[in-house]
């Protein structure tokens, strides 16, 4: 925020605050429609991840609009390549917002790509709803009004996936790390080795290797894992990177060598078909799962599997559930807006504070945003298992952790909270469990 120093006397001065108060957010008449900028990777190796969220936006929006749009607008996405590059995103954001008028921006998916956003939605005084990145910094180093984040962070990704981790192997005792070299894989590894030294200090992390993003060739870290043969191998990566390790390591048997967690697996399963044995931890950045236990009956769950599987081919992996959910919440946020406005269209800054204590059903759970426009989900992880229903592994011993119970409280910094953990965590009664089932 600029500060401006204010000179002359005081009856000058203080007509000039005056002047320069803020004005109340104003209702306003409704637009013909609602321009959504929507920021995913349609490009580049992520794009195995990117392109599955804009499908998702495309079959979302188009139901949203057939049952009247967003408080009786139509919603027009207007879509954003991540892959291009962080300076060209930014161009990009901007002209969506200035020339084409959007008035909500989905972005992003890139920990990288969010931390770049948010003060350029603050200077644009866009709503900003970050509908896939996973960097908990954003909202325990910064407080940004216009920016709201519509599920989980890296913080209860990771200590959920470390809790599982202590509940099916405790007696692991070694442990390296393969991660890309960017903002989440140090960032989650950092919480990872916090909440691990807090748990079990004794284990020893043999390697930290961190590849390049994008990284084609994962020989000299698969060689090092090899000979150091450590009990766990953790990575985060994801997208096309983890496809392409995960294919690297299971040919030179390494996957079957040490126990793999691979907290953001569950978006490869279906790619990677026969590739992944069993055994393997996998996760999917919050509950998200097309087979979840609770819901994979339910009518919404159904349909949502079967229209994005006769659109695309393959079954919805968890960025389409982020979709679902910053659309599900943009929808939910303007209605709540727009209820005590007296029919007017809602401000940019009164959809903004409609989000805050917002409550809404996703496809597989519930999402709370909090009062720091931080998103609570649930959090599901599984071990691998081969079934004949399908030519790719699934998720067996599944066990779903409250958001609650692995976010880091608000006003806390997750680093210190992850050094806080305790055994109590691992044993929590009211965390969920289940196995495979037809």
């Amino acid at each position: 925020m600029v500060r401006m120093k204010l000179a002359g006397a005081v009856l000058a001065g203080t007509v000039l605050a005056g002047a320069l108060a803020p004005l109340p957010a104003l209702a306003q008449d409704k637009p013909k429609e609602l321009v959504v900028g929507i920021a995913t990777f349609l490009s580049g190796p992520a794009s195995v991840f990117g392109v599955p969220g804009r499908n998702a936006a495309d079959l979302l929006i188009e139901e949203l609009n057939a049952k009247g749009g967003i408080l009786g607008v139509p919603v027009k996405p207007v879509y954003v390549d991540e892959g291009a590059g962080t300076n060209q995103l930014l161009s990009e954001y901007r002209r969506v917002v200035q020339e084409q008028g959007a008035q909500v921006m989905l972005g992003a998916i890139s920990s990288g790509s969010c931390n770049a956003l948010a003060p350029v939605a603050e200077d644009l005084k866009v709503v900003n709803v970050m509908w896939d990145c996973g960097t908990q910094t954003i909202f325990e180093d910064g407080k940004w009004k216009y920016s709201v984040r519509t599920q989980g962070h890296a913080g209860a990704e990771m200590m959920a996936t470390l809790l599982y981790l202590m509940k099916v192997k405790p007696d692991f005792k070694s442990i390296a790390v393969v991660n890309q070299d960017y903002a989440w894989g140090r960032e989650s590894w950092a919480l990872f080795q916090a909440g691990l030294k807090a748990l079990k200090p004794d284990v020893k992390v043999v390697a930290e290797l961190f590849p390049k993003f994008g990284a084609p060739d994962f020989s000299t870290e698969i060689t090092r894992l090899s000979a150091l043969r450590p009990d766990v191998v953790l990575s985060t990566s994801w997208g096309g990177d983890l496809d392409t390790f995960v294919q690297q390591a299971a040919a030179r048997g390494l996957l079957k060598q040490s126990t793999f967690v691979l907290p953001l697996a569950e978006s490869s399963l279906e790619r990677l078909g026969n590739v992944l044995p069993e055994g393997v931890i996998v996760g999917a950045r919050g509950d998200h799962y097309w087979l979840h236990p609770k819901t994979k009956n339910t009518p919404e769950m159904q349909a949502f599997v079967k229209k994005y599987k006769d659109k695309t081919g393959v079954y919805p992996i968890y960025p389409t559930f982020h979709m679902q959910q910053a659309l599900t919440g943009l929808a939910k946020a303007y209605e709540k807006a727009g209820a005590s406005t007296g029919g007017k269209w809602p401000s940019k800054e009164q959809v903004i504070a409609a989000f805050e204590g917002l409550e809404f059903k996703s496809l597989t759970g519930t999402i709370t945003i909090r009062a720091d426009h931080q998103g609570l989900e649930d959090q599901m992880l599984g071990t691998t298992k081969r079934v004949p229903e399908y030519p790719f592994a699934v998720y067996d011993k599944m066990a779903l952790y409250p958001g609650k119970l692995v976010t880091t409280p608000v006003g806390e910094k997750s680093l210190d909270w992850f050094a806080k953990a305790t055994q109590s965590l691992v044993n929590d009664k009211s965390i969920e469990t289940f196995d495979y089932a037809k």
